[in-house]
């Protein structure tokens, strides 16, 4: 299979997205941002790789319609979430090596033997439960190991922390410092190993027949087998001009997210681009050529990073702050969204006894008032209209957005929200970097590969999107 690639290097967040010859979307990766963006892109087209073996995976289930194959195809759910659950108990096994040198370096004494006694039973204890975070139809909550491992090393810390004389503090502080070296790890890991133990995982846990069980087999060797070939890369986003790849294969994020929205949504004529440090509003016209935009210009307020630095202060992933917010009683009303003021208001307003979850509703309309202020100038709406970027995955932005625009445009206006609308950037780019290899220019990037590489790689580096 040939393959392009369209990578979008955001300020939080680095998307991939893979596309055949034929233009058909067979893969997508994310990752967190690094300081190092050669290994953001790296891990990112190498999450794409990946997902695009679970697609050759798809075919190779679907070239039979004999009453095994339909039942091995049944099972492509679980397969994911198990070879997903590999890949975390992967990183959960090098999050202890890196604690346990931690712990290796501090002064030898009883506090050390205590809190190693209590990061040993946490660890274990996450090690035992991992499968129930993946397994049995459970909703995924993040794309991102620090955001699913936090959680349970916080939960496990508190249960530890509340039986023994172990300050809460060194154990989180344990895991903020290892975590670093997990996130900047490029582990390349072999698919066709993987890939089969996810299987006799859910055999196994199904109690499938051997005639199912040879189906899924034959079908996990023929998706590593079969080779891919990247023929062409392009690359854009909030990082562009810092991504290691050559000017020519670099093209605008305005384009790119105008022109994927586009792409998935053929009637789109509006786009709003809510990401970690910009928001866009673009306007394009039936072809997905963009028109007029307008962008934020002069700080992150009203986007990602701010909800970010709220995240923090609050002690959450950032992908709680919706479902939290979505939890409020009232509206509270937020003087600023600038990111500099934003803990000193929110530590005002929790000693004033309001409730975090109706101050986080208030900081949500926020953002999105100020992202309705730039629709209005870039144009407003008339038509179909599309929201794209991280924060579209934030389930109360995306509700008060929908109030906002029925509010100011009347409800005949189409808003667009798809569950992968945080890809439309990389998407965009890919399609422009079809577009060269269709044209005999392609841009090919060995550098993404090889530059991050810490390591010779068996075949792949992936976790799957």
């Amino acid at each position: 299979m040939k393959c392009v690639v369209g990578i979008d290097l955001g300020s939080t967040t680095t998307k991939a997205v893979m596309l055949d010859e034929n233009g058909q979307i067979v893969g997508k990766g994310i990752t967190n941002s690094r300081s190092n963006y050669a290994v953001a892109s790296a891990i990112a087209r190498d999450e794409a790789l990946t997902n695009t073996r679970f697609s050759l995976l798809d075919r190779a289930l679907g070239r039979s319609e004999n009453a095994d194959a339909v039942e091995a195809r049944a099972l492509e759910a679980d397969l994911l979430s198990a070879f997903r659950l590999e890949l975390y108990l992967d990183e959960l096994a090098y999050l202890e090596e890196r604690v346990q040198a931690l712990l290796q370096i501090w002064s030898p004494g009883p506090l050390r033997d205590s809190v190693t006694a209590a990061t040993t039973e946490l660890l274990a204890d996450m090690q035992r439960t991992a499968p129930e975070l993946f397994l049995g139809g459970v909703e995924r909550k993040s794309d991102f190991f620090r955001d699913v491992a936090g959680q349970a090393f916080v939960q496990g810390a508190e249960r530890v922390c509340g039986k023994s004389d172990v300050p809460f503090e060194r154990l989180v502080g344990l895991f903020d410092r290892a975590i670093l070296d997990v996130e900047t790890r490029v582990q390349a890991r072999d698919f066709g190993v993987l890939l089969p133990t996810a299987v006799a995982r859910v055999a196994e846990a199904r109690k499938v027949s051997p005639a199912v069980r040879a189906v899924l087999d034959q079908a996990a060797r023929d998706a590593a087998a079969e080779p891919v070939e990247e023929v062409a890369l392009a690359g854009t986003g909030y990082g562009r001009q810092t991504l290691p790849f050559p000017k020519e294969a670099v093209r605008s994020e305005i384009l790119c997210h105008g022109r994927g929205a586009h792409r998935v949504f053929p009637g789109t004529r509006s786009v709003l681009d809510i990401g970690g440090q910009d928001t866009k509003a673009i306007q394009v016209d039936e072809n997905g050529v963009v028109t007029s935009f307008q962008m934020n210009d002069r700080c992150a307020a009203g986007c990602g990073r701010y909800l970010g630095y709220i995240a923090d202060e609050l002690n959450l992933g950032l992908h709680e702050l919706g479902p939290l917010a979505l939890k409020a009683t009232r509206m509270i009303r937020v003087n600023s969204t600038c990111t500099v003021f934003a803990g000193a208001e929110l530590r005002e307003r929790l000693a004033l006894g309001q409730e975090r979850e109706d101050i986080l509703a208030g900081l949500h309309r926020a953002i999105l008032l100020r992202a309705m202020s730039l629709l209005a100038r870039s144009g407003g709406i008339e038509n179909e209209f599309t929201f794209t970027g991280g924060v579209c995955k934030n389930p109360m932005a995306t509700k008060l957005l929908k109030e906002l625009v029925v509010e100011n445009y009347g409800e005949h206006i189409q808003l667009n929200i798809h569950p992968d609308s945080i890809y439309m950037g990389a998407l965009g780019a890919a399609m422009f970097a079809l577009d060269d290899y269709n044209a005999g220019h392609p841009s090919l990037m060995p550098a993404v590969a090889t530059a991050a590489r810490s390591r010779p790689a068996p075949l792949f580096d992936a976790s799957c999107a």
